[in-house]
C-alpha cells in the first residue's frame, strides 16, 4: 500500500508540475510581444522628428556714422559666430553712401549676432525678425519619403520576379518615377534643414553725404547748359567728317553732269 501511495503522490506531482510549466510557457511566450511594433516606431519616430523645426530670419536697416567702421564689426562678427557672408555689395547715389550684406549664421547663434549688431545703433529705419515653423511640413516630407521607398522596395521585388519583357519595362518605369519623388522630397528635406540649421540675416546700413542733384546753383545749371551745347556742336561737325566720302562722290557726280550737258547743249547759228 505504501509502494502504491508514493507511486500515486509521484504521479501528482508531476502532473501539477507538467501543468506549472505549461503556464509558466503561456507567461513567457507573450514577452516577444513587448517588442516594438512598426506602429509603436512611426509613433517613436514622428515624436523626435516634432521638434519644432523653426526658419529664422532678419532684414535690418540703420544709418551709420562710419560705412566702413560697420562693415568691419559685421565681419567681426560674423567670424565670432561662426557664420558665412553670402553676398556683400556696395554702391554710391545721389546722397548716400550703402553697403548691402547677407549673412547665414547658424541659429543657435542667431539672437547674439543681431545683439552685436545692434550695439552702438541709435534707431533702425527697419527691423525685421520672423519665425517660420515648418515642423509639419517637415514630418509630412519624412513620412512621405520613407513611404515612396518602402514602394521602392516591393516594386524591386516584383523586378526580380518578373519574368516577361512587358513587366520588366512597367515596373522599370514606375521606379524611375519614384525614385524622382524621392530625389525631389529628398532635396525639400535637405533645404528646409540648411534653412533652419542657418538663419539668413539681410542687412543694409549707409551714411548720407552733402553732395546733391538738388542744391546746384543757377550758375552751375547754365554752364552745364553751356557745355551741353558745345558738346552737340562738336558732335555734329565730326558726323559731318565721317560723311566726307559721300560729299567727294557727290561733287565728283555734280562736274560730270556739268561736263555731260555742257557737250549736248547746241550750238546757235550763224546769221
Amino acid at each position: 500500500m505504501k509502494t502504491i501511495s508514493t507511486l500515486l503522490l509521484l504521479f501528482v506531482l508531476g502532473c501539477s508540475g507538467g501543468g506549472a510549466n505549461k503556464d509558466f510557457e503561456t507567461l513567457e511566450a507573450p514577452s516577444a510581444s513587448y517588442e516594438m511594433s512598426p506602429e509603436m516606431e512611426d509613433i517613436s519616430q514622428n515624436t523626435q522628428i516634432q521638434e519644432q523645426k523653426i526658419i529664422k530670419t532678419a532684414h535690418l536697416a540703420f544709418e551709420t556714422k562710419d560705412v566702413e567702421a560697420t562693415h568691419k564689426k559685421i565681419l567681426q562678427l560674423a567670424t565670432q559666430y561662426k557664420g558665412l557672408v553670402q553676398n556683400d555689395n556696395s554702391g554710391k547715389n545721389y546722397n548716400r553712401i550703402y553697403k548691402n550684406m547677407t549673412v547665414r549664421i547658424p541659429t543657435e547663434n542667431f539672437q547674439q549676432f543681431i545683439d552685436g549688431i545692434s550695439e552702438g545703433v541709435a534707431y533702425f529705419d527697419q527691423k525685421d525678425i520672423s519665425r517660420q515653423d515648418v515642423s509639419e511640413e517637415f514630418v509630412d516630407l519624412e513620412a512621405r519619403l520613407k513611404a515612396k521607398r518602402v514602394l521602392e522596395e516591393r516594386y524591386l521585388e516584383l523586378l526580380k520576379k518578373a519574368n516577361k519583357v512587358e513587366e520588366m519595362l512597367q515596373i522599370e518605369r514606375e521606379l524611375s518615377n519614384i525614385r524622382e519623388e524621392i530625389e525631389a522630397k529628398q532635396g525639400r528635406l535637405q533645404y528646409l534643414q540648411s534653412q533652419v540649421s542657418m538663419s539668413t540675416v539681410n542687412i543694409e546700413f549707409y551714411k548720407t553725404t552733402a553732395e546733391t542733384g538738388i542744391t546746384q546753383s543757377y550758375g552751375q545749371k547754365m554752364k552745364n547748359a553751356l557745355q551741353g551745347g558745345w558738346n552737340g556742336i562738336s558732335v555734329f561737325f565730326l558726323g559731318i567728317l565721317y560723311l566726307w566720302p559721300l560729299f567727294l562722290v557727290a561733287i565728283i557726280v555734280v562736274i560730270i553732269l556739268r561736263i555731260f550737258l555742257k557737250k549736248r547743249k547746241p550750238k546757235n547759228p550763224k546769221n
